[in-house]
């Protein structure tokens, strides 16, 4: 049976749309989320990235982040296709909000997703043992992977590297020309 990694935010869930739209409340002059050409949007927004990624960890630690649905159509397909594959997880949350990105995981993909792994992304002031510098590293290590999804090309890019097929999951600021339901298409095809 191929084994699937799947990255968790903005693959599975749509995390930066819905922070955007709770920061819009208080800045609504802001970018909007069709709009954003790089991800983290620090630079978008006009403020410093410590300032995007305090924001961002807050909103990962709240109940509109536990309360947030999948990706529709990602879940659908998990509904018709999942039990054909096997799943796992693999996010860059930091530390402190990693518990969070595991109970929203495993609530809403825990039926087929039963690995959830993390790199840690790195936060001023937090001192922690680093195992993999990247997704790429521990998806190499990890060595039984048939195919990693991400939002982000670079870590695609790494995947690929890596020697790991990998499909960049379209998003405002990667740049792929793909349907979700393309991609979708092709996950299932594998």
């Amino acid at each position: 049976m191929k084994t699937i990694v799947w990255d968790v935010d903005d693959v599975l869930n749509d995390l930066t749309r819905l922070w955007l739209d709770a920061w819009r409340v208080a800045h609504p002059s802001c970018v909007a989320y069709k709009d954003l050409t790089r991800n983290p949007p620090d630079s978008a927004l006009g403020i410093a990235l410590e300032e995007y990624l305090e924001s961002l960890d807050l909103f990962r630690q709240s109940r509109a982040y536990r309360d947030m649905p999948p990706v529709a159509d990602v879940k659908e397909w998990f509904v018709l296709n999942g039990k054909k594959f096997r799943h796992a997880a693999l996010t860059a949350a930091p530390l402190r909000a990693a518990s969070a990105s595991a109970w929203w995981t495993l609530t809403h993909f825990g039926e087929w997703i039963r690995a959830f792994h993390f790199v840690p992304s790195k936060r001023n002031g937090e001192m922690i043992v680093e195992y993999d510098r990247s997704k790429a590293e521990f998806l190499r290590r990890r060595g039984d992977v048939d195919l990693f999804v991400d939002d982000n090309a670079e870590n695609v890019a790494g995947a690929t590297q890596a020697g790991i097929n990998a499909l960049l999951f379209p998003r405002p600021w990667n740049g792929s020309k793909m349907a979700v339901p393309e991609l979708l298409a092709r996950v299932a095809a594998l």
